[in-house]
């Protein structure tokens, strides 16, 4: 069985940040890892929903929304999915940039959280989302194409 290229990274090492997960053809995958894998500090549900929420729609309202596949939540809590089609990755670090700055400054009334829209209307926090967004922008502010890739273990000596 062939094992997927994310899970050959080493999780005590890995950092919070922004990722390549993996290519396939014309597809991107990128981890955006808001929090360290098993340190104890997780994002909660409340913050999850809502930050997909809000991140989606604005997401689907840019120039090249037609080259966003997927974004959702990692079931570890500790960041998201992205997954594009022919965007360069400049392109995808500015957007990610971007949506996290939107949630950050994000007033209002979260979008399609309405009984009628959402199957969980109930489990959103958008303070906890702006502090998590906030928080994940001062890591991720001056993140570039050079960062990219996954960190690589030390070999031992």
């Amino acid at each position: 069985m062939k094992t997927e290229p994310s899970f050959q990274v080493d999780r005590e090492i890995l950092k919070r940040g922004i990722y390549i997960s993996k290519i396939d053809d014309d597809v991107t995958t990128y981890e955006i890892r808001m929090k360290e894998p098993n340190r104890g500090d997780y994002l909660t549900n409340s913050a999850i929903h809502t930050i997909e929420h809000i991140f989606n729609e604005y997401i689907r309202k840019t120039e090249f929304a037609d080259g966003i596949l997927y974004f959702g939540p990692m079931g570890s809590r500790t960041g998201f999915y992205l997954l594009t089609r022919r965007l360069t990755d400049n392109y995808s670090i500015g957007l990610i940039k971007d949506a996290f700055e939107h949630i950050s400054e994000f007033w209002g009334k979260i979008p399609k959280a309405s009984p009628k829209e959402c199957a969980n209307c109930l489990e959103h926090s958008l303070p906890q989302a702006k502090e998590e967004a906030k928080a994940f922008l001062e890591v991720i502010k001056d993140w570039t194409k050079d960062d990219l890739e996954y960190p690589k273990a030390q070999e031992e000596e």
